[in-house]
């Protein structure tokens, strides 16, 4: 076995496979969010932090336009190959999560998999949100997805999974650290095996996560005032049936809405 020590978002056709059956669940849930809590038609879209683009495929197959960025150059180029491949149309660009601009706004945005805690500091993640706020037009939504954890939290768990495609098959091992809640990090560890006929080999990734309660998440949110908090809901993605955002919850997706005016 080979090991090469260099970041999964590198290869991200193997990224792309290890979470590609959340794809459609996902993507259902978008579509309910908008027909639900949208105000107007939806019908252009925006993935900041897009990785290897699996949702801006699925969006766009789904007859969606897209707007899509990242700072990873081999995403954005496996991304573009993907939708040539498919007879799909997105406008893909490399840009950073805090300071990005659109030529015209979105009827709607989305960030999944916990992409916003990668912004380690509260300024990085209210200069995201007002980011976000100024490529969405208002009565239009922003579906942010991410973890929260309870104020007395110590976790440390390890989480593993396989995924294939034809002869193509990858093992992922997440460790989690414990969690320095007083410093607000939560310290991944991962560890991607891939088999193919021809390679195997093994992509190692260690990178620190800024950590919410849920709390701390509802100030920041409050802190951006060009957004309202419409429902929350965990990673069932289930439309009719809400929940809380309270200390009990760890998997949150909220679904935000743009204000006609900053409160």
């Amino acid at each position: 076995m080979t090991m090469v020590l260099r970041s999964w978002y590198d290869y991200p056709q193997y990224y792309d496979l290890a979470f590609r059956d959340e794809t459609k669940r996902e993507a259902d849930f978008f579509e309910a969010a908008f027909s639900k809590f949208a105000v107007g038609r939806v019908h252009r879209l925006l993935e900041p932090a897009c990785g290897s683009g699996r949702l801006v495929a699925a969006m766009a197959r789904r007859g969606y336009q897209l707007e899509a960025f990242d700072l990873s150059e081999p995403s954005l180029k496996y991304l573009r190959r993907r939708l040539r491949r498919r007879g799909l149309e997105a406008h893909v660009f490399q840009a950073d999560m805090t300071d990005f601009s659109l030529d015209a706004p979105v009827d709607a945005a989305f960030c999944t998999m916990n992409t916003v805690r990668h912004l380690l500091t509260e300024r990085a993640a209210k200069a995201h949100l007002r980011s976000v706020a100024r490529a969405v037009r208002p009565g239009g939504l922003y579906i942010l997805g991410l973890h929260v954890f309870p104020p007395d939290a110590d976790n440390e768990c390890v989480e593993r999974w396989t995924a294939k495609h034809g002869s193509t098959r990858v093992t992922v091992t997440l460790r989690a650290r414990p969690l320095d809640l007083k410093k607000r990090l939560e310290q991944i560890d991962i560890s991607m095996r891939v088999r193919t006929p021809r390679e195997n080999f093994r992509l190692r990734n260690d990178f620190p996560l800024r950590t919410y309660t849920a709390g701390q998440l509802r100030r920041l949110i409050r802190s951006v005032p060009a957004w309202e908090t419409l429902a929350v809901y965990d990673f069932w993605y289930e439309i009719d049936e809400p929940v809380e955002l309270d200390e009990e919850i760890s998997d949150t997706v909220l679904v935000l809405r743009r204000r006609d005016r900053e409160a």
